[in-house]
């Protein structure tokens, strides 16, 4: 194989094919792009660029949301093991030092495809950390923190926390529902709940309360999935942010059936002591790859091939 100036190709880049494994992996350009810490150009640039070098096409055109061709399949494959190899000759070749354990809480719906890029991204150049990812209520998740068993937690809040977020930011709160649910303008509203200390179940209850309706408790329960599953099934509604699930079975539901809900308080925060510059890094991260997610919502339309 040779390469545009004529001459033989002995080595393939290893960004283009951890490019090709993010696009993959992710199903879309622009959130391998923001895993990656590059613009969604860059990405399909990329892309062009290996498919040239191999001369072969790697997604096909031809079918929706990002789908390989059998050469695809193969080159995956092998990237993986090559990326692979890759990561441990880094690691060898780093300075040693001591493990260290990073404990992180975030509420289950903020826990998507991008949060582990990132964490694998972080660890590419700091092989010595190790993560203990818990996943609950936000107020728990606070509570955790002010008594040093989490070093970040991510957290949504009604009012004002009594810590202050390194960082912060509003998202949209929406009521889900599945397909088969119709919710008439008026009477009782089929509730589904994550339990009286969620935001999601006070922002609910208040916003139907100030509505003149009664919140009926069908399901109470703490798992994000069971909560969905229910909801998809028909059996009530719940309240979620926005941009934060989306799935085959839920939608929001924007007919107007249900009274508007206020926005939600969404923040990063550290716990007071400890290594207070290795986890303002990785809270600096954190924030950047949540808030892109929230700006560029599954709702949007993915890029479908390289153009």
């Amino acid at each position: 194989m040779t390469d545009q100036h004529g001459t033989s190709m002995i080595n393939i880049p290893t960004d283009l094919l951890r490019t090709l494994v993010a696009v993959v992996d992710l199903r879309s350009f622009t959130k391998a792009a923001h895993s990656l810490g590059v613009t969604q150009p860059a990405v399909s640039t990329q892309i062009k660029r290996l498919q040239y070098l191999l001369r072969a096409e790697l997604l096909d055109k031809s079918a929706p949301g990002v789908t390989l061709t059998p050469t695809g399949e193969s080159v995956v494959s092998y990237a993986r093991k090559l990326l692979s190899l890759n990561d441990e000759i880094l690691q060898l070749a780093a300075p040693r030092a001591s493990a260290q354990t990073l404990r992180l809480g975030l509420p289950e719906d903020f826990i998507a495809p991008s949060l582990a890029w990132l964490l694998s991204r972080f660890r590419r150049t700091r092989p010595h950390v190790r993560y203990h990812l818990r996943s609950a209520g936000s107020d728990g998740l606070l509570r955790d923190l002010r008594q040093g068993e989490l070093d970040i937690a991510v957290a949504v809040t009604s009012a004002a926390p009594e810590l202050d977020p390194r960082h912060s930011w509003t998202e949209e709160l929406a009521w889900m529902r599945g397909p088969s649910l119709r919710i008439g303008p008026a009477g009782g509203v089929p509730f589904l709940s994550f339990g009286e200390e969620s935001v999601y179940h006070h922002a609910g209850v208040a916003a139907l309360t100030q509505a003149g309706r009664h919140a009926d408790m069908v399901l109470t329960g703490s798992s994000l999935c069971a909560i969905t599953s229910a909801v998809g099934a028909g059996l009530g509604v719940t309240v979620l942010t926005r941009h934060r699930f989306s799935g085959a079975d839920l939608s929001p539901c924007n007919d107007g059936s249900l009274p508007p809900l206020p926005a939600a308080s969404c923040g990063v925060f550290l716990r007071d002591l400890g290594e207070r510059e290795l986890l303002g890094e990785l809270a600096d991260e954190l924030a950047v790859a949540l808030r892109l997610v929230q700006e560029s919502p599954a709702a949007q339309p993915e890029s479908r091939a390289v153009t």
